[in-house]
């Protein structure tokens, strides 16, 4: 396995239990809506990777190669409406905008642990 497939698989893994995780303390430990917010970000930020990875895997297999303006106009409508449902969460004060923007922090804290656990093998491989 080399390393893209192993950061992704990393990443892809992580998002998954610091959602879950982050969650369930959450909703045991802080306000309903702190809670939802961290909820509904989590969701929104971890889907959004996911449709990214299966546009971008479709969009670059030989067979489909596709335009790169198709894949930016997936991107942006994505956006558009990613933008669109923080919009409505955050106006109607459906969600804590602080417990939304925890949330829709973890698939960079998923990264920045792969990058973390990926330099430590290469230095420990080193030494």
């Amino acid at each position: 396995m080399n390393i893209q497939e192993r950061l992704l698989k990393f990443v892809t893994w992580t998002n998954w239990v610091l959602f879950l995780l982050i969650t369930c303390l959450s909703f045991f430990m802080t306000a309903k809506d702190f809670a939802y917010g961290i909820l509904c970000g989590g969701l929104i930020v971890t889907i959004n990777f996911h449709l990214l990875h299966r546009s971008l895997k479709k969009a670059l297999t030989p067979p489909n190669i596709c335009s790169h303006n198709v894949l930016l106009g997936k991107y942006y409508f994505r956006f558009m409406i990613s933008g669109l449902i923080l919009f409505i969460l955050i106006s109607q004060h459906f969600v804590n905008p602080l417990g939304l923007f925890i949330g829709l922090s973890i698939v960079v804290i998923s990264i920045i642990l792969a990058t973390i656990n990926e330099l430590k093998k290469l230095i420990f491989k080193e030494a």
